[in-house]
């Protein structure tokens, strides 16, 4: 290189970091927030946006400028993922497209959110909310009236709410908001894990996780020998995050499915109602594993447990709700789709055969968590509709899993817990090589709590003389 061109060189990069040093270290909002929250400053210096010399960014970039003094802090405004589309448009749409930004409005749907306080479940972000927040408020869904596509109230509900909207930084988190962090299995396991979906300890608790750690904490991705969270979920950097089997286990019975089981039953006024149901529902098959008859019933039971479908195995107004607004179900060309983008994921690691196999035994142990758990659900619908258990003042559907731990016997907190930590257990360690948890954390205690609940039905009943 001459001397013209290095001094040339050394004098573009003087200018850059200059400009990059103007913008940031000494603007009138780092200059007082050095003093009253360093740390936020030196986390945004630490990041990207803080030290981009070709695209410097300010306070005011995020947070607008009618915030001066100490006095007007309520003026400073807090982004949202609109914010973050001025620069990372396909991401938020992909982000729009995906289950993470139904989160709140999924949250919602659950009976049991609206009995709980809200220092829990709104504003406090201690409970449902500290997670699902990663979800945009303001949806307007089938409670409201609406029973066709998601509807966006404009920000009235998010105008409720100073804090909690930004939903980028659930994953990225502030000030520094880094890509490396978000793409670290780790920054999935502040939601999932624990009770429901312990997702982040089957994790590192299978092959997958234990040489991910091994390997220096180095993915797939990052030269690593084992896929991550984000491998698998989120390919190529997609911010859609969307499985086939989806958060709870449940896809829609096609039209074939349950015409099929109508042809199986005797009672003619159930047989006319589940071919009305049928009408309603989506034409196909789903791969691998169709649903035969006695899975169609299992799921539909399921379905009815789920305030989804009504005692004569009709859509409630929960079924817009949950299912099509919520997408918290799968027909089969959407399954499909999902399941065959997973299987090639896993297909640049193992073999066609073993993954067809790996995949096709997943189904089949949700297939036999759902009948164990039919069973039960059989059981205590039983006890209701012989007078045995009440359903409980103000609630429209019984025996209901919606309402958590809001089941006021025994029986029902069982087939609570037998729905949102057992059979979550069973197939979600099925499909992520997680063997004690499927097993001795899932299908072991689905068991024994289907065996109790059969136990305590068969002694109510006993008690009652029926």
């Amino acid at each position: 290189m001459s001397k013209y061109r290095r001094l040339v060189w050394m004098a573009a990069l003087v200018l850059v970091a200059g400009l990059a040093l103007a913008k940031t270290s000494n603007s009138e909002c780092v200059q007082c927030h050095t003093k009253v929250t360093p740390g936020i400053v030196h986390q945004f210096h630490m990041g990207k946006m803080g030290n981009n010399a070709y695209m410097p960014l300010d306070c005011s970039n995020c947070h607008g400028s009618a915030h001066t003094n100490e006095k007007d802090y309520d003026k400073a405004t807090f982004p949202t993922p609109d914010t973050c589309m001025a620069c990372h448009p396909d991401k938020v749409q992909q982000f729009r497209a995906g289950k993470h930004d139904l989160a709140w409005y999924a949250m919602k749907t659950q009976s049991a959110w609206h009995s709980q306080p809200p220092e829990i479940v709104k504003q406090g972000y201690t409970g449902c909310s500290g997670c699902h927040t990663i979800g945009r408020k303001g949806y307007v869904g089938a409670e409201a009236g609406n029973t066709g596509p998601l509807k966006y109230d404009g920000g009235v509900e998010m105008s409720h709410y100073r804090y909690g909207n930004a939903q980028c930084d659930t994953c990225h988190t502030r000030h520094m908001f880094s890509k490396k962090e978000a793409q670290d299995p780790r920054a999935c396991s502040n939601c999932h894990m624990g009770f429901d979906h312990p997702q982040w300890e089957m994790y590192m608790s299978s092959k997958h996780g234990i040489i991910w750690d091994h390997d220096g904490n180095k993915g797939w991705d990052q030269g690593g020998r084992a896929p991550t969270c984000q491998t698998c979920h989120m390919p190529n950097g997609n911010h859609n995050v969307e499985t086939a089997w989806g958060f709870l286990g449940l896809r829609l019975p096609t039209k074939e499915n349950v015409e099929k089981l109508a042809g199986a039953v005797k009672d003619d006024a159930l047989k006319a109602n589940l071919l009305k149901l049928a009408k309603l529902l989506p034409s196909g098959h789903y791969v691998d594993l169709d649903d035969d008859v006695q899975w169609t019933l299992d799921r539909a039971l399921i379905l009815q447990a789920n305030e989804i479908l009504d005692a004569n195995f009709q859509p409630t107004e929960r079924f817009f709700e949950i299912v099509v607004q919520g997408r918290a179900a799968r027909g089969p060309k959407k399954f499909n789709e999902l399941r065959n983008q997973m299987k090639g994921i896993c297909q640049q690691c193992h073999s066609k055969s073993y993954v067809d196999t790996f995949f096709l035994n997943g189904d089949k142990v949700v297939k036999a968590a759902d009948h164990e758990f039919a069973k039960a659900i059989q059981a205590v619908q039983g006890l209701y509709k012989d007078g045995i258990l009440k359903k409980p003042k103000g609630w429209k559907w019984a025996p209901s899993v919606a309402q958590y731990y809001e089941n006021m016997t025994p029986v029902e907190l069982d087939l609570y817990l037998i729905y949102m930590e057992y059979r979550q257990r069973t197939f979600q360690g099925a499909f992520h090589v997680s063997r004690d948890y499927s097993h001795w954390y899932g299908w072991a205690p689905l068991k024994e709590h289907v065996n109790r609940i059969l136990y305590e039905a068969k002694r109510m009943r006993e008690e009652a003389g029926k």
